[in-house]
């Protein structure tokens, strides 16, 4: 990606790129949603998110991309997702589920080659790990899990890891490992932000020596307040100053405002990686190539 298209010259704005929202859509035969296969089957939605609905309301908050993070009613079937990247190709990308609870096992031959088709026939940019839902699992980082990361390394993946707090050192491990495969991680890690800085936010920030892993701003898991979630600024601010600009991706429609407007540590440089360009160069530079 040129840095001319992070960058909509004809106005000099920022390209904005929602690094996470969900699409689906209800009562569909093309795209079912079976609580048989879903990762949250006791939570079905009953009205539409689809592709459409999305496109309107980034135009009307002024974004121009979203990553799509399939969603957990579809389960491991990611056909959506690929509908949604392919009928809209300059509005989306996206990440898929394969691997973890109610998908497919860690320990299947056959992830390499899934994620290849996901990658190849279906043009997203990876997946999203959520080991935070096998609370007690170690299979983010177990030997069995290799061949997949050996493949994501090979076709420039990007993987989003929705973990909690105890299984950061599981991130480390494999970011170091396996330095082709951008990481994201998903929800600060869920930190404990009443936890001290060795339970709750030291080991995310151990994160930084790792060129290959991004943090996703997402501030709303882990605060415990409404709009605009001030608790959690100072430790965006932490990570902002141990990470960099270059490091920090922005998501969450409904967090634009905070991130373009509200915080006060951000320049404007600073807002054209985080706002757009980090997501930009690691979730499109991938795929249809």
């Amino acid at each position: 990606m040129e840095l001319d298209r992070m960058t909509d010259t004809s106005n000099s704005r920022t390209v904005v790129v929602d690094a996470a929202a969900h699409a689906w859509v209800v009562g569909d035969p093309l795209y079912p949603l079976d609580p048989a296969i879903a990762t949250c089957p006791d939570n079905m939605p009953v009205i539409d998110e689809s592709a459409e609905h999305l496109i309107a309301r980034m135009n009307t908050l002024g974004i121009d991309e979203t990553v799509i993070s399939h969603v957990c009613y579809y389960g491991r079937d990611n056909s959506y997702t690929a509908h949604c990247v392919n009928s809209y190709p300059e509005r989306f990308t996206g990440v898929g589920l394969l691997v973890g609870y109610r998908l497919h096992s860690p320990d299947d031959y056959e992830n390499p080659a899934r994620l290849e088709r996901l990658m190849r026939e279906d043009g997203l940019s990876g997946l999203r790990l959520s080991p935070i839902y096998d609370p007690n699992a170690l299979w983010l980082n177990d030997p069995v899990s290799y061949p997949l990361w050996n493949k994501a390394q090979e076709l420039g993946a990007v993987f989003n890891i929705f973990a909690a707090p105890h299984q950061i050192a599981q991130i480390g491990d494999m970011a170091a490992r396996f330095p082709g495969v951008n990481i994201v991680v998903d929800h600060f890690a869920m930190i404990d932000i009443t936890a001290s800085d060795v339970e709750g936010f030291n080991p995310l920030l151990d994160l930084r020596k790792f060129p290959n892993v991004y943090i996703r701003t997402s501030l709303h898991n882990p605060s415990r307040q409404e709009l605009p979630y001030t608790d959690m600024w100072p430790y965006l601010e932490r990570a902002y100053d141990s990470f960099g600009p270059q490091k920090l991706i922005y998501a969450s429609d409904y967090e634009l405002l905070i991130m373009k407007d509200l915080i006060p540590f951000f320049t404007s440089e600073d807002k054209k990686w985080i706002l757009g360009r980090n997501a930009l160069s690691i979730y499109r530079d991938n795929i249809r190539t």
